[in-house]
């Protein structure tokens, strides 16, 4: 074994233990939103908060997040008084067709759901990402009772080493 030999070797090893003492920042715990509203069809409420969270500052500017918050509540503007409707005349009507008057309401909730799920992902491609954020619906249990809600969960992408070797 020649002497060039066992200094490449321990010049690899004391490149190994440097970017072993380089740590990685924690991620923050997500922001959820939860919905405000004072109606809610299987889980979806009528709208969000447009209270700007403390987690989101210096990272979101506070009309950004109010705008994308707005475009939000304006969809389910729309779409939730029609499933309301379609759930009033399904409840009403489920005894004589089996329950079969309560799909309308499921399908149409979860073409809101889709909505919802598509404006948050151009919002994500378009502004989020490059900040370092991630939108999403996001289904959990409520904290009261067993029933499951929608909530806008905020997850904060981590920071890609780019000094680390692969």
């Amino acid at each position: 074994m020649s002497m060039a030999d066992f200094d490449a070797i321990y010049e690899e090893d004391q490149l190994e233990e440097h970017y072993e003492d380089q740590t990685v920042a924690p991620v923050p715990d997500p922001i959820v939103i939860r919905g405000a509203g004072n109606m809610t069809v299987f889980g979806l409420s009528n709208r969000f908060n447009t209270e700007f969270p403390s987690g989101l500052v210096s990272r979101v500017a506070p009309e950004e997040f109010k705008a994308t918050i707005g475009r939000i509540n304006g969809i389910l503007k729309k779409t939730l008084p029609v499933n309301v409707k379609w759930l009033f005349c399904g409840c009403v009507c489920c005894c004589c067709t089996l329950g079969c008057s309560l799909w309308p309401v499921i399908c149409l909730s979860k073409r809101t759901q889709i909505t919802l799920d598509k404006l948050l992902e151009w919002e994500n491609s378009h502004l989020y990402h490059k900040l370092g954020l991630h939108w999403r619906l996001h289904k959990q249990q409520c904290d009261s009772n067993s029933m499951m809600e929608y909530v806008i969960s905020i997850e904060f992408i981590p920071k890609t080493p780019i000094y680390r070797p692969d």
